[in-house]
């Protein structure tokens, strides 16, 4: 489980032509109609009848996302069920079928979302396909924050860069915390679904072996700097058992993930302009601003 392992996912897909035309490619063979769509980002996800095309750059076959999906569902955890247990490979892109979740319009329940990262947090590495890596948060390319810093220095001011380097130094030694456990490795609103038989737990590309702080960062931070509502970490904190609030790993891993989405935001400015309306807004709040806006497009 070193630093030389990589997450199932860790890098977008750049090709949007070549998405398209491996999703069409699968469908073809599937038998499906012309997929449509959805968005891209790390995956490129077509939807086509009442089933979901991802299309992936992985860093293992894209098989171990099947068997993952099955492993959880065993263990009592609401997730995507797979649609068909083949994958179709064109070139570095693998095509994998889920069913298409039907969702419903209430909020998410956050104490059931708590409830099944409970459980996550307490499986047995070998409760989980060999296939499916499980690496050290410290091996995502967006948590190398000396590299991102020295990428995005063009467009950083003094500062506000100056806030992101006393954040990165008080939490410098973040990679080498203890007591770690399975990890989902990105639990927040965009990945979870409300569906009519409850929270349903989606993308499983982080997987990750950390400290179990890791699965709360995201929440601790999300009514402060991404617009929130202030009930939604309590409830989580609820269904996990307890509140990780003034926990020093979880508060390391909030403020750090902070760091991660302005730098990766700012870098991605840089080479497209639509893209630093959203940069400029975060460094306000790296600045000190009092008045400092929340954060979107998460």
């Amino acid at each position: 489980m070193g630093d030389e392992v990589r997450a199932y996912v860790d890098r977008p897909v750049a090709d949007a032509a070549a998405a398209v035309a491996a999703a069409r490619q699968a469908a073809l063979e599937w038998g499906l109609a012309a997929p449509a769509i959805l968005r891209i980002g790390m995956n490129a996800i077509f939807v086509t009848g009442h089933e979901v095309l991802r299309v992936s750059a992985p860093s293992v076959p894209a098989t171990a996302s099947l068997e993952l999906a099955t492993s959880l569902a065993d263990a009592g955890i609401r997730v995507p069920r797979p649609s068909r247990r083949d994958v179709v490979v064109v070139g570095e892109l693998s095509v994998t079928g889920w069913e298409l979740l039907e969702s419903v319009d209430t909020p998410i329940n956050w104490f059931e979302v708590g409830e099944m990262v409970r459980v996550v947090h307490s499986l047995a590495r070998s409760a989980l396909p060999a296939s499916i890596p499980l690496p050290s948060p410290s091996s995502l390319p967006w948590w190398d924050f000396d590299a991102l810093l020295e990428r995005a220095a063009p467009a950083l001011d003094d500062s506000a860069r100056r806030g992101i380097v006393e954040t990165i130094e008080r939490h410098r030694g973040w990679a080498g915390f203890a007591d770690q456990v399975v990890c989902h490795g990105d639990v927040h609103p965009g990945n979870v679904v409300m569906t009519g038989d409850g929270a349903t737990l989606i993308d499983w590309d982080l997987l990750c072996w950390a400290p179990p702080g890791w699965d709360h960062g995201p929440m601790l931070t999300w009514a402060s700097r991404w617009g929130g509502d202030g009930s939604e970490y309590p409830a989580f904190a609820a269904g996990y058992g307890r509140s990780l609030v003034t926990d020093p790993t979880a508060v390391a891993f909030a403020e750090l993930r902070l760091v991660a989405a302005t730098l990766m935001r700012l870098l991605a400015g840089m080479a497209d302009p639509a893209a630093m309306p959203e940069a400029v807004l975060r460094l306000r709040y790296w600045r000190g601003e009092p008045d400092a806006p929340a954060w979107t497009a998460q």
